[in-house]
C-alpha cells in the first residue's frame, strides 16, 4: 500500500463514461491522486445524451480538477469509432503519446434492461442496442487507446462490471453485457501480458449512483433515510469506494499481478487501506453472505 496521497501525479487517464456514476467516482479519485484525466461521455453542457440527466462531463472534469488534478472534458460517443480514434489522437498529441490507466465504464443500459420477461419474450433490437451501448463501447475504446499503453509498456486497463462471478444477474441482456466485460478484461490481460500492460474488472457492491439516490428520493448526504424502503441500502457504498480502488490500482508497482481478474471493491479495501467517502468500509459481499444467501443463493465463485 503507498503511504503517497498523490502517487499518480505526471500520470494520464481516460475514463470513458465518466459523466456520473461509478465512472466520475473512479474520476475525481484519480484526480486526488495527481492525474490528468480525459473525462469522456455524451453529457456535456452542450446538450444532454437520452439518458436525459443533469449531471455532464464538464462538471466531473470541474471536480477532477478540484480534487487536485487536471480534469478535461470530451464529449465522445463510444459507439462511434471515429470519435474515439479522435480522442485518442487528441490524447497522444496532448500528453506526448503517455496514457497509464483506460477505465471503460461506459453503461447507459438501465432504460434498455428488461427486468420483467425472460429472452423468448424481449425485444431483440432493445437487447441488441443494450449490447452495442454496453459492450462494443468498451471494445472500440481499448481499439483506438490500447497502442499508445503498448508503446510505452506500462499502463492498466479496468472494465467496469457489476458482480464478479458467474451467478445470473437477472436479466439475459442485462446479464450477457456485464459477464461480457469481465471476459474482456480477461482477453486484454492475455493479449497485453508481453507488453507489461495489466488488465482488471472491477465491480462496486451496491452503488449509490445519482439515479439511485434518486430512486430512493435521497441526497448523498441524505442517503440513510432510504434504508426504510430497502434494509440492504445500508450496506452500500458511493462512487468514491469504487474510485478509490481503481486508484489504489494504479498506483501499485504489482498490478500485474492481478492481471486477468476479476476484482470487487470488498476484496480490495482490506489489501489497500481505502475507506468510502464517510470513513467507512461497505463489504457487500459479506453483507449477502449473512442476510441474502438464503433467499437468493451463493454469489458464487469469482470469474
Amino acid at each position: 500500500m503507498t503511504t503517497d496521497p498523490r502517487p499518480l501525479v505526471g500520470q494520464v487517464a481516460l475514463v470513458a463514461g465518466g459523466t456520473r456514476g461509478g465512472g466520475r467516482g473512479i474520476a475525481l479519485a484519480l484526480g486526488a491522486a495527481g492525474a490528468t484525466v480525459y473525462v469522456t461521455g455524451r453529457s456535456s453542457a452542450a446538450g444532454r445524451s437520452d439518458l436525459d440527466r443533469p449531471e455532464t462531463i464538464e462538471e466531473t472534469a470541474r471536480r477532477v480538477t478540484e480534487a487536485g488534478g487536471h480534469g478535461i472534458a470530451a464529449r465522445v460517443d463510444h459507439s462511434r469509432p471515429a470519435e474515439v480514434e479522435a480522442l485518442v489522437a487528441r490524447i497522444a498529441a496532448e500528453q506526448d503519446g503517455r496514457l497509464d490507466v483506460l477505465v471503460n465504464s461506459v453503461w447507459g443500459g438501465d432504460p434498455l434492461t428488461d427486468w420483467a420477461h425472460p429472452l423468448w419474450e424481449q425485444d431483440l433490437d432493445t437487447g441488441f442496442r443494450l449490447l452495442r451501448q454496453a459492450v462494443d463501447t468498451h471494445v472500440i475504446t481499448s481499439r483506438y487507446a490500447l497502442p499508445l499503453m503498448v508503446a510505452r509498456r506500462s499502463g492498466l486497463v479496468v472494465e467496469v462490471t457489476d458482480g464478479n462471478t458467474a451467478r445470473y444477474r437477472g436479466s439475459f441482456f442485462y446479464d450477457l453485457a456485464k459477464s461480457s466485460v469481465i471476459r474482456l478484461a480477461v482477453a486484454q490481460a492475455a493479449e497485453l501480458r508481453p507488453y507489461g500492460v495489466a488488465a482488471v474488472a472491477l465491480t462496486p457492491g451496491f452503488l449509490r449512483s445519482e439515479a439511485m439516490l434518486d430512486h430512493f428520493g435521497v441526497t448523498e448526504d441524505t442517503w440513510r433515510e432510504g434504508i426504510a424502503q430497502d434494509p440492504d441500502f445500508a450496506h452500500s457504498e458511493s462512487p468514491a469506494y469504487l474510485g478509490r480502488a481503481v486508484a489504489a490500482l494504479a498506483a501499485d508497482p504489482d498490478v500485474l499481478a492481478k492481471s486477468g481478474r476479476a476484482l470487487a471493491t470488498w476484496g480490495l479495501y482490506e489489501e489497500y487501506g481505502f475507506t468510502d467517502a464517510d470513513g467507512s468500509r461497505p463489504d457487500f459481499a459479506a453483507h449477502w453472505a449473512a442476510h441474502l444467501v438464503a433467499e437468493h443463493g451463493p454469489l458464487g465463485d469469482p470469474l
